[in-house]
């Protein structure tokens, strides 16, 4: 394990708002975010979670951008964490998307929306899992190919899946609250070790240089092609700084966060019986834990 590395428990829900800028550890994956809310403020519209299930063989990586403040946020926030631990061992989540798509849709947000990505990381195959609510597009960095790419379903190497089936609407994959109900649909992709995943709100791609032009997607990832294996290992902080250069009129306009899962493939350890007795009772709800930043230790 990485130092100073904060492990991911079992039933654990792990995140929040807050700004914050550490590694995490999951079985599989170290994890690096970096937070920085808009203008300096404690906490701000970009919500995080981590979840680990019962037996530490899914886990949950959510990373969504709320358009609003204040109770808003905590009330989205506040849902996000109750589907998270609702949806703690299960690893196709589409019924998590459109089950949080219901629950945004429910709140008074003044016509604002919000984008999610889900990604659930199911270890015993090494597959990453990928539901896109309107969110910009990952990026994928192959240790093997020595290349970044843009992670979705037509990346080479993704296998992709149908939605639930339990939305009549025809159009998919919408911002939340744009359409109750609508469907999301899934696409997986194996990793190999050394892999790097990048999920980012678009206030990186919205930065904008002397000239007035926004860096966008592509420019994002020729960034990030830029980088030397040494800045590729801190690439949430990294890139974000990159981006800083690149917009040279100071704090971006927005909330910004960066969440990247650097591939270890690493399973996690095989249950004693008394582990499996453990893992019995945490299933049951005894033993789970929600956790955010201002318990990062």
């Amino acid at each position: 394990m990485e130092k100073h590395a904060r492990p991911i428990a079992c039933m654990e829900v792990w995140g929040g708002s807050a700004a914050f800028e550490a590694c995490l550890s999951v079985p599989g994956n170290h994890v690096r975010i970096s937070c920085t809310p808009h203008a300096g403020d404690a906490s701000g519209g970009d919500v995080y979670y981590i979840s680990s299930c019962a037996a530490g063989l899914i886990t949950r990586f959510v990373l969504a951008d709320i358009a609003g403040h204040g109770e808003t946020i905590a009330q989205v926030a506040l849902a996000l964490r109750t589907l998270m631990r609702t949806h703690i061992n299960t690893a196709d989540q589409t019924r998590f998307a459109v089950a949080l798509n219901e629950a945004f849709s429910a709140i008074d947000t003044g016509g604002k929306f919000a984008t999610a990505l889900l990604a659930t990381y199911f270890a015993p195959t090494d597959h990453l899992i990928v539901c896109n609510a309107g969110h910009p597009r990952p990026l994928l960095y192959r240790e093997r190919a020595g290349m970044w790419m843009l992670l979705d379903a037509s990346t080479p190497g993704a296998v992709g899946g149908a939605g639930d089936g339990h939305s009549s609407v025809g159009i998919k994959n919408l911002p939340l609250g744009i359409i109750d109900p609508t469907n999301y649909e899934q696409f997986a992709i194996r990793l190999e070790p050394s892999d790097i995943v990048v999920m980012y709100t678009d206030a990186l791609m919205e930065a904008s240089d002397a000239s007035g032009k926004q860096l966008g997607e592509r420019g994002l990832l020729d960034m990030a092609a830029l980088l030397s294996a040494e800045e590729r290992a801190e690439v949430a902080r990294t890139l974000h700084d990159r981006v800083l250069l690149h917009a040279r009129t100071g704090p971006l306009d927005d909330d910004a966060t960066l969440m990247a899962l650097h591939h270890t493939a690493e399973n996690p350890a095989r249950l004693t019986l008394t582990g499996h007795a453990a893992k019995l009772m945490r299933m049951l709800g005894v033993g789970a834990i929600d956790s955010g930043p201002e318990t990062h230790s």
